[in-house]
């Protein structure tokens, strides 16, 4: 039993390796999200665009490059994979054991943010951005890991239903901030760049075991969609203070508007197209394919299996279980192919942050609002650090408690040397150390600057007020 739910883990996170990796930037991943009033340059892009309005007095920043790998799940770490090393559960491990599953089952996500090289750029208080997008998301539901520790005894009803979903989308953005006496607004408008999407529709499919007392019988659909080249428009929208006293507050709602329509003609299927310029045959650049046939726009993949009557006198049979795919049409009646949407998850974020001499103290409270892909429906508050005693140098640690991660440590340090910005960050998701840690945040970035660097004028300390000079005595004779 230990060994098969070992390599039931242990294959779903490497399936997951193969879709896609994540990237974040890396002082925000350093701490812990803690960003919504601190971001700066085109950093304040998909965090809080309202910061923007306070970079005028600021030169432009060029951001060159970055990468992020991320992974997270909510139950496999190496402490808790030690610890199922042997043959036997007994059945208090079993209960322990599945009330890790119980809510959402096992669940795997990766994403990677790939900022296009020299394309993110920001001077005053606009900028104009570029990142790339890909996800992947995978749930094995609790009715599964029901099923491998407890088997179907005592079991009327198991819903099986996996869901599965992968992403690949480039954000364009123009982002700019209207600053006012005391605070500041801004925008951000993306161009949603839709590059792949498949997944199970989850609408349209469905999985379930039905135990009677004398046998098992169950039956699944699972309708599998696909597309290239969708269109979207995105919105981001944040309000943020201006510095008083050291203090910050900020908001934001990050996608505020999101979706991507697929199915749809699009400059990526033109560049994919091949010499024919037609999407979905054999001299395609890439396309999907579904047991060596390729498929396009008006195709969607079918997937069916019953299980009939499993019993002890039927387990020689046949016609046990029976399983078909095939490749159905994705077009309406008129003959035209049926276009669908996918959301592109929003973000509230909440932040508040304090700044005095050396010390740089920010905390955010971020929810989403629904479950998927990066988003959660619950609450995540963090806490963030950042010590500038040494100003080329930056140290900064940051701590999460909630949303996806649940908990979270995480570090990082910056090399600021002229108009070079070096910035780095590692966080420990879902766990405190590396044993027992159950995703992880590696992220680095590279930006330019002019040789003035983006320091504030007072370099983190308080401005002073020169004295007023004393009033001169002059003497008698001379004041005649």
């Amino acid at each position: 039993m230990r060994r098969i739910l070992i390599t039931v883990i242990l294959t779903a996170f490497f399936i997951q390796i193969g879709i896609s990796q994540t990237k974040r930037d890396a002082r925000s991943v350093a701490l812990s999200g803690a960003y919504t009033t601190i971001a700066d340059g085109v950093y304040a892009v998909g965090y809080n665009p309202a910061l923007l309005a306070y970079q005028r007095e600021k030169p432009f920043m060029l951001q060159l490059g970055g990468i992020d790998f991320g992974l997270l799940n909510n139950w496999a770490s190496l402490a808790n994979l030690s610890n199922l090393s042997g043959d036997t559960l007994y059945a208090d491990e079993k209960d322990d054991l599945y009330s890790n599953f119980s809510n959402k089952g096992l669940t795997f996500f990766q994403d990677i943010h790939i900022p296009l090289p020299g394309l993110n750029y920001t001077s005053g208080n606009m900028a104009f951005t570029t990142n790339l997008l890909l996800m992947s998301n995978i749930q094995i539901p609790p009715g599964v890991m029901k099923l491998l520790l407890y088997g179907n005894a005592n079991i009327p009803n198991l819903d099986v239903t996996m869901h599965y979903e992968i992403l690949g989308v480039n954000e364009l953005g123009f982002s700019f901030a209207i600053p006012f006496n005391r605070f500041a607004f801004g925008m951000t408008v993306k161009y949603l760049q839709g590059l792949y999407y498949f997944g199970a529709d989850p609408d349209s499919s469905y999985s379930n075991l039905v135990n009677t007392g004398d046998s098992v019988y169950g039956q699944g659909t699972y309708y599998l969609r696909q597309g290239i080249g969708g269109t979207g428009i995105g919105l981001d929208i944040g309000f943020a203070t201006q510095d008083l006293d050291g203090w910050r507050f900020g908001v934001s709602i990050i996608n505020a508007i999101g979706s991507i329509d697929w199915n749809k003609p699009s400059l990526t299927k033109d560049i994919l197209a091949g010499k024919d310029n037609i999407y979905g045959n054999d001299d395609d650049l890439w396309h999907f394919s579904w047991s060596g046939t390729t498929l396009n726009d008006s195709m969607a993949i079918l997937y069916t299996y019953e299980i009939d009557s499993l019993n002890a006198t039927s387990l020689s049979g046949e016609t046990l279980f029976t399983s078909e795919q095939r490749i159905v049409k994705n077009i309406d009646k008129n003959g035209k192919v049926k276009t669908f949407t996918t959301n592109y998850p929003a973000l509230f974020r909440l932040g508040l942050s304090y700044q005095r001499n050396n010390l740089l103290i920010a905390s955010d409270l971020v929810a989403g609002f629904e479950d998927r892909f990066y988003a959660r429906q619950a609450w995540k508050w963090s806490i963030g650090l950042e010590f500038t005693k040494f100003p080329t140098t930056p140290l900064r640690v940051g701590f999460g408690w909630g949303g996806a991660d649940l908990t979270e440590l995480s570090m990082g340090f910056g090399i600021h040397k002229g108009p070079v910005i070096f910035d780095f960050g590692v966080g420990f998701r879902n766990g405190l150390w590396i044993h027992t840690m159950k995703g992880i945040n590696v992220s680095a970035s590279v930006a330019v600057t002019s040789f003035k660097s983006r320091k504030n004028e007072s370099n983190g300390e308080p401005e002073r007020v020169a004295p007023a000079p004393e009033p001169i005595s002059l003497p008698d004779a001379e004041q005649q």
